[in-house]
């Protein structure tokens, strides 16, 4: 039995192809798609029997007919009160012109009536904070002391009460025509060269006017949220591109400055190669001065203790020289011991000669 009312539902709703673009359209508030319709047929069925009964909001036929009714009932509350504000502004901005242009030139019976329309709005304005709604409690209405009844007492007399109010329609309809006129020269301002009726109407068009006017500036209003969304799609669009292209370039820099860097790297490696063979150098050349230095002092240091020990061995030599030339005075009268002493001076006079020339050969 359930099978048969679920294929009649079906085929009351039409084919199943079409019958998941039907719930989709009868629920746009729901975020269901038709994927999740396929793989759940059970809540698919379910939501074809409720668009039978609910609206596309989610609101039943009888809910929706209730709000309707309440929405047409307050519309028609906020008209009234409309109308009531609106006529209350219009005779306060009478009063407060009147307030700041009266004269010494006016009349009395513009006084009265001025004097006696103020009264009333301010008894009337009492009066509605007193009681602004039906359902208001008399406790709350006692406040200070004060009711309607008591209020209503400082009106003025009857008598000038109906002459204000019979003299009230014309003064509105006066300063609202001439409030119109202003508004009408706002928007055209060479009418006032027009005559009077053609001024006439256009102060009858003027409501179209100001009509187009709103509708107008409601779809700049409109226009201007779209470019201002439009402008923030943009805007993130542009700086999500400037991102790219920041790290695009942070690639490109990091890529050059590595390249770059490999070249410094190496110019650096051939300047320090450089500046360390000079350095080499300079210590090559400090070490073989220290090595010349010392080998000169050494050589000095050798010739010097050879040029003593030839100078000793020559003065020795004289020594014996001046020895063996004493002797040989003193034994030149012997005969063969003689030359043998000769001999001996012989021999000493070459060693001399030889020691000395190998002192100066040293020298040299």
């Amino acid at each position: 039995m359930s099978q048969r009312r679920d294929s009649v539902l079906v085929s009351s709703l039409g084919k199943a192809d079409s019958l998941h673009q039907e719930v989709l359209a009868s629920f746009p508030l729901c975020q269901t798609t038709e994927e999740d319709l396929i793989q759940n047929p059970l809540l698919c069925k379910l939501l074809a029997t409720l668009s039978q009964h609910v609206d596309p909001t989610g609101l039943t036929q009888q809910l929706r007919k209730d709000l309707e009714k309440a929405e047409r009932e307050v519309h028609t509350q906020r008209l009234g009160w409309l109308r009531v504000e609106s006529v209350h502004r219009v005779l306060q901005e009478i009063l407060q012109e009147n307030r700041f242009s009266r004269t010494s030139s006016t009349s009395a019976a513009e006084e009265k009536f001025y004097s006696t329309l103020e009264q009333c709005v301010l008894v009337g304005q009492c009066v509605r904070l007193l009681d602004s709604s039906s359902d208001v409690s008399e406790d709350r209405t006692a406040l200070m002391a004060l009711s309607v009844e008591r209020l209503t007492r400082h009106l003025p007399d009857e008598q000038e009460v109906l002459e204000m109010k019979h003299r009230l329609p014309s003064e509105l309809l006066k300063y609202l025509k001439k409030k119109a006129a202003s508004i009408l020269s706002y928007y055209q301002p060479d009418w006032e060269n027009e005559s009077e009726g053609l001024r006439n109407v256009k102060l009858s068009k003027l409501p179209e006017l100001l009509d187009g006017e709103q509708k107008k500036a409601k779809s700049l209003s409109e226009k201007n949220r779209e470019n201002i969304t439009l402008l923030q799609r943009q805007t993130h669009a542009y700086l999500s591109e400037l991102l790219k292209c920041m790290k695009i370039l942070q690639c490109l820099i990091l890529d050059l400055r590595l390249k770059a860097q490999k070249d410094l790297d190496r110019k650096k490696i051939e300047y320090f190669e450089a500046k360390c063979e000079i350095g080499l150098q300079k210590i090559r050349a400090e070490m073989l001065e220290v090595q010349l230095d010392t080998y000169t002092r050494d050589k000095i240091a050798a010739h010097k203790r050879i040029t003593e020990k030839l100078n000793a061995e020559q003065k020795s030599s004289e020594m014996e020289k001046q020895g063996v030339e004493s002797k040989l005075a003193s034994f030149e009268i012997y005969g063969k011991e003689f030359e043998a002493l000769a001999e001996e001076y012989s021999r000493l006079q070459q060693e001399i000669a030889t020691k000395s020339w190998a002192l100066k050969e040293f020298t040299l």
